[in-house]
């Protein structure tokens, strides 16, 4: 097997990381498949436990929930 084509696989970010008000990537339960992302501001962080293999749920400004998959720069 050769280690060329296989993308490293980045760590999502801990709940602690994320803040109301920062601006972050989801994907959108509709877009798991796809893994389209959307982009927004954080209003409420619905998962409790410190950390989610899928990433951390959130609810955005615009209303769309979804797990967090990385936090935009």
């Amino acid at each position: 097997m050769t280690t060329e084509n296989v993308k490293p696989k980045t760590a999502v970010p801990q709940r602690s990381e994320i803040t109301k008000g920062l601006r972050v990537l989801i994907v959108l339960k509709q877009d798991q498949g796809t893994g389209r992302l959307t982009e927004g501001i954080v209003q409420d962080i619905l998962t409790r436990s410190p950390t989610h293999p899928h990433g951390i749920k959130v609810r955005l400004a615009s209303g769309a929930v979804g797990r967090v998959k990385e936090i935009s720069k």
